[in-house]
């Protein structure tokens, strides 16, 4: 007979329900936006993380002045909140009577689920409405064994790429076409660029992210260039976004943003590019090869690559 494990002690066990909130403002960093996700106020998300804090002992958040980034300790619990979590529905799901959900799990970073992939989905939704796609959208390179992930799409250097080959990355800069027209702080050379603001995107630690200036910088001969101010974001689609806005020049990493370009709401100003000897690959987890929904997912990415 097989020797029960022994339990937790409750001095040790956390709050369960206060683990979603906790989840919600970890992935918003917003309070505002966690309580509209979840249908509370947002001091009571402040109070239930204020909470888990004390139970945990340890700040989970840096609050600064309208802006709130996760601690060391914020970024653990947020892992391990994650695949708590999704561990739980997925158990849910397999449980629970009724007809069996057709679902696709996968992973990517967060750049590449907003600006390449959630912009097609609604394709592959119309031709398979049956299926539920979940996307653990994260920098964080996840088991797809361990965490019964189907589909992952890693962006990592080309020569340690494994699997389908979806596109190798470019950068060079980009910026809104108000700001190429702008008379008084013209764009018509790299060096001009020390006239206007860089937007830059910080890199985590342990990450070599290409989502910053310095392999165009090196290709250019650039690599001492002082621009007149510089705007850091922690997400790329962020730097992005400022920069559709006019705020700044990004560099933008091609072809994950050539839509943006096609449809002219960031332009180039110069036609000078810069490999980056790094690429996005599709990977078929193991366990998925049986699922026929996972395998056309992961064709269908290939498609709309190949496509693009």
């Amino acid at each position: 007979m097989k020797t029960p494990p022994p339990p937790i002690p409750r001095s040790q066990m956390l709050r369960l329900d206060l683990l979603p909130c906790f989840d919600a403002a970890a992935r918003t960093l917003s309070f505002t936006l966690a309580a509209q996700e979840l249908n509370l106020t947002q001091s009571a998300v402040s109070r239930q993380i204020q909470l888990l804090e004390e139970s945990l002992g340890a700040a989970l958040f840096e609050r600064g002045h309208r802006s709130l980034t996760l601690t060391e300790a914020g970024e653990v619990m947020q892992r391990a909140t994650r695949d708590a979590l999704e561990r739980l529905l997925d158990a849910s799901a397999r449980v629970r009577p009724g007809p069996r959900l057709r679902q696709v799990a996968m992973t990517c970073t967060q750049g590449f689920a907003s600006l390449w992939l959630i912009p097609r989905l609604a394709r592959f939704a119309a031709n398979h409405p049956q299926v539920d796609v979940r996307i653990s959208a994260t920098m964080d390179i996840m088991d797809l064994e361990r965490h019964r992930l189907d589909v992952a799409v890693r962006f990592v250097p080309s020569s340690v790429g494994r699997g389908q080959a979806l596109f190798e990355e470019t950068v060079q800069p980009l910026c809104a076409p108000a700001l190429l027209r702008d008379k008084a702080a013209p764009l018509r050379q790299p060096a001009d660029l020390a006239h206007h603001t860089l937007l830059t995107v910080e890199k985590p630690a342990g990450y070599a992210l290409t989502s910053d200036w310095d392999p165009w910088f090196q290709v250019m001969g650039l690599q001492d260039m002082r621009m007149k101010n510089t705007m850091h974001f922690t997400q790329y689609a962020d730097a992005v976004a400022a920069a559709v806005a006019g705020q700044g020049v990004v560099i933008g990493r091609l072809p994950l943003l050539q839509s943006l370009v096609n449809e002219k709401k960031l332009v180039a100003p110069f036609r000078s590019g810069a490999a980056t000897r790094r690429g996005y690959y599709v990977e078929v987890a193991d366990h998925a090869h049986g699922n026929a929904d996972a395998l056309d997912f992961a064709n269908w990415l290939r498609v709309e690559a190949e496509s693009a």
